[in-house]
């Protein structure tokens, strides 16, 4: 009889955090890869994403939300503007904060970039149901939380890159 998950022995191997870690790294190629053809990079990819996501997003939030230092988005940014993927507006409250959103070119790339994305997350799933694919979306939305609050957890400062 197989145990459930809540009765697994504690060192059950490979571990789910050496797992995780692992699924992790083989994406990040398989997206390295999708992108590369078109002059992006994983995290700039991951920028314009966030970018389609939340428009108007500032320098600071684009590095947390894209998993990188403060200044490795700030070269980010800078690429990406030279190539007029995205440009950076004054925020109409004033102050020195730029806002910064996709550019038609940019929304362009990501579209080409994403039918390619969703095609690499199709196949993650094809041998699961729509539900089974759903429960690990949530499962994993609950272990990333789980994780943000488990005691003796370092939290992450700014400026530190978790994307590796």
């Amino acid at each position: 009889m197989k145990a459930s998950p809540r009765s697994a022995p504690a060192h059950t191997y490979p571990r789910v955090s050496y797992l995780i870690k692992d699924v992790e790294r083989a994406l990040r190629a398989a997206i390295e890869a999708i992108v590369e053809p078109m002059g992006l990079t994983a995290i700039q990819y991951t920028a314009l994403s966030v970018l389609s996501l939340h428009p108007g997003t500032s320098s600071a939030q684009l590095a947390r939300r894209s998993f990188v230092s403060a200044q490795a988005a700030n070269e980010m940014v800078a690429a990406l503007e030279r190539r007029g993927m995205i440009e950076r507006h004054a925020a109409p409250e004033g102050g020195r904060a730029l806002w910064i959103h996709l550019t038609p070119a940019g929304q362009r790339v990501l579209t080409r970039c994403e039918a390619q994305v969703d095609a690499l997350e199709a196949r993650l799933f094809e041998r699961a149901t729509r539900r089974e694919a759903a429960q690990f979306r949530d499962m994993l939305l609950v272990c990333r939380d789980a994780a943000r609050v488990l005691p003796g957890a370092i939290p992450r400062r700014a400026g530190r890159s978790s994307a590796g």
